[in-house]
């Protein structure tokens, strides 16, 4: 199958340019960076130079891939993260997601592609009862801005995808850990905790899921079997309250078990928005898409995923590292 990839130098595109060719796939990967192209090479991609910005160049890269599939795994989100900044990093990133996708979109109906796969998030479901949050439930469009803008932009471009593409799959993957995410031992957040600046706030009863970027790919590749459009939540099967992956994870990265504050010192340290979300996430179901797709993580959970990630040296494509419970860097 032909499939053209935007967003394969992201964590999760890193990961899944390589699982495609192994699947005897023939890839175009596009990078706004040309100091990317090689990278892409490597990986197995034919690579081009192109911003998805560019309207016009974007429609004559994707007419001459002649793709069946296009891929979006793009996002917008900095290395280092200011949690009360948050407007300004959602501000850039929702336009990745509206104004990119928008052009992605029109550029398939123009060369006739038939599949459209696109990142989404499921970690923004709407914080309201106890369950395991499913594909039917409503997602969060109320929340605290700037999230609440954050999650309406998904549910927007969500619509686009279903409403445009001849077959739209969604992908609303949980928080990613791994090379390249946040809670990488080396990410933003991992060197927060091993320097135990990054506690359990309150009760610490929140509930997060996890994916590590190498199942987030094979769930993308799994995508591509689709027959019809769809929503999946991708996520491991141990959804896990801070109180108890935090201690594990802080542990796997060589940290010292992390602090507790109370909700009220973290409204004043991390905003309000933010802080509202680190209390009150829910775990999310995978059983749609394993039923669907027959698809299933190589890790079961976040605490094999830790374990291996932290015990072995860094990481060929589809090797591992560690996660993250917050609006994730998902390219």
């Amino acid at each position: 199958m032909r499939i053209f990839v935007a967003g394969a130098t992201g964590a999760v595109g890193r990961q899944l340019v390589p699982q495609l060719i192994a699947r005897g796939h023939e890839v175009t990967a596009i990078s706004r960076a040309p100091d990317k192209l090689a990278l892409l090479e490597k990986l197995g991609a034919r690579a081009v130079v192109c911003d998805v910005f560019d309207r016009q160049r974007l429609m004559a890269v994707v007419a001459a891939a002649r793709p069946e599939t296009i891929v979006n795994q793009l996002t917008e989100l900095p290395q280092e993260m200011n949690p009360r900044a948050l407007r300004d990093v959602y501000r850039r990133n929702d336009r990745v997601r509206r104004e990119g996708t928008t052009n992605l979109l029109d550029a398939a109906h123009a060369a006739s592609v038939g599949r459209f796969v696109a990142q989404s998030a499921g970690f923004w479901y709407k914080p309201e009862g106890d369950t395991l949050k499913t594909e039917s439930d409503p997602l969060w469009t109320d929340a605290p801005e700037p999230i609440g803008a954050a999650v309406r932009t998904i549910v927007d471009m969500e619509t686009a995808v279903l409403g445009q593409a001849p077959i739209g799959v969604l992908l609303r993957y949980a928080g990613f850990y791994g090379p390249g995410t946040w809670l990488a031992a080396d990410g933003m957040l991992g060197i927060r905790v091993k320097r135990g600046r990054y506690p359990i706030i309150g009760d610490g009863r929140a509930v997060s899921s996890f994916i590590h970027v190498a199942d987030a790919a094979s769930a993308a590749a799994a995508a591509l079997e689709a027959n019809a459009s769809a929503v999946y939540n991708v996520a491991d099967n141990e959804p896990a309250p801070a109180n108890v992956w935090m201690p594990e994870y802080a542990k796997a990265i060589g940290g010292s078990p992390p602090k507790r504050v109370p909700a009220f010192l973290a409204r004043l340290m991390l905003g309000k928005p933010f802080t509202a979300f680190l209390t009150s996430s829910h775990g999310i179901s995978n059983d749609k898409i394993k039923r669907e797709l027959a698809w299933r993580p190589k890790y079961g959970t976040w605490r094999d995923g830790f374990a291996f990630s932290e015990s072995k040296p860094a990481a060929r494509p589809g090797g591992s590292r560690v996660a993250r419970p917050i609006p994730p860097r998902e390219s």
